[in-house]
């Protein structure tokens, strides 16, 4: 495909309630005022970015709601979820198509502030997404901090971060999503939470999507909104064979 259609929800998240969750984006899915190829849902977007996920953690249930809604609307549907395997919890990316496959990358970055580590086992390497000739990278929240994890050494051609960004920090989360984006020359989405959390952290969103030169084509402030933006290959292509800095990156490997 030469463009991709992104609908990008940011929305007030119902506190360790799943079900809630499920009909609240039920709603908001429904209601979207274009069709798209891929929507992008927040950060943990069932519960709230809890730290207490014994009995609330997805076994199935909420990801079968995203193959599920990804088939309805024959689009694809991103954003991460607090799951359980073998016993251990993960913060963990699912990216599902409208065919009903599902990809996975289980955040590697976790927000020690909060003690995720202590909760969630971490993940071990980056994961990059096939979806309609568009190579996506994974990526949750805290990982925007960690330029090297991101480092577009594949040609990857979209970077998206769900979170749960409080206010507080949020102008590190908007000058971030714009710096990936020019350092990696690639087109970056970025999806937050608006509202109050169960610890009474605030969030305000600022959730966008930028290009491969950091201009915005998107943007949603403090407010519950739905943002879109039609990707271009042309524009990526022409981009890069006209600067072609990532050329010019250094060499060399995570450990």
């Amino acid at each position: 495909m030469k463009t991709l259609k992104v609908a990008a929800i940011q929305a007030d998240l119902k506190w360790e309630d799943p079900e809630a969750n499920r009909s609240y984006f039920d709603k908001k899915i429904d209601s979207l005022k274009h069709e798209v190829d891929l929507i992008v849902l927040p950060e943990m977007f069932s519960t709230g970015f809890s730290m207490q996920p014994q009995g609330i953690a997805d076994q199935g249930e909420t990801l079968n709601w995203m193959l599920a809604k990804a088939a309805d609307q024959n689009c694809a549907l991103a954003g991460s979820l607090m799951v359980v395997e073998n016993e251990q919890y993960y913060n963990r990316f699912y990216f599902v198509t409208p065919e009903g496959e599902a990809t996975t990358y289980n955040k590697r970055h976790r927000f020690t502030l909060a003690g995720e580590h202590k909760v969630y086992e971490r993940g071990d390497k980056p994961v990059i997404v096939n979806y309609k000739g568009w190579q996506i990278l994974a990526q949750v929240c805290y990982d925007l901090r960690f330029p090297v994890f991101a480092r577009n050494t594949t040609n990857y051609d979209v970077a998206i971060y769900v979170a749960n960004w409080p206010k507080k920090r949020i102008f590190a989360w908007d000058t971030l999503l714009k710096a990936r984006a020019i350092e990696n020359m690639c087109y970056t989405i970025g999806v937050n939470r608006v509202g109050l959390d169960g610890n009474n952290y605030e969030y305000n969103g600022y959730s966008g999507i930028y290009d491969s030169l950091g201009a915005t084509l998107a943007f949603a402030e403090a407010e519950e909104k739905t943002i879109y933006a039609e990707l271009s290959k042309a524009h990526l292509t022409e981009t890069r064979e006209h600067l072609n800095f990532l050329a010019d990156q250094d060499a060399f490997e995570l450990k």
